[in-house]
């Protein structure tokens, strides 16, 4: 699957934070996020391995127990089942992997990007 950028078809998940899925195999989604600046995630938890990139912005993100301010180009990875939450801090881009892929972010997928 291949997938080409596209401004287009972000969807709202919760206030402020949208979403649009870029591509997927059997194993693994990748996903986009635009988070604005004062929204949040609330503290939740899922049975995906999470991995993300920072593209820009600022975030407060906190995985189990432990909190950390992260700027653009910081890291992180969060093991399925633990509780996590976000804040943002200032207007942010993020791209997240999932493993295995999430069928329930299947339907976010910018299909429109396909080539």
């Amino acid at each position: 699957m291949f997938a080409k950028p596209n401004e287009e078809n972000y969807v709202e998940l919760v206030d402020g934070i949208t979403i649009k899925t870029l591509v997927h195999g059997e194993a693994t989604l990748m996903s986009e996020f635009r988070l604005e600046k004062g929204s949040a995630l609330p503290k939740h938890s899922h049975p995906y391995e999470q991995t993300g990139y920072l593209l820009s912005g600022r975030l407060s993100l906190t995985v189990g127990a432990e909190t950390r301010a992260l700027g653009p180009g910081a890291s992180w990875c969060i093991p399925a089942d633990v509780e996590h939450a976000a804040e943002v801090l200032e207007d942010a881009r993020a791209v997240e992997v999932f493993a295995p892929a999430r069928e329930d972010y299947l339907k976010f997928l910018d299909t429109d990007a396909l080539f």
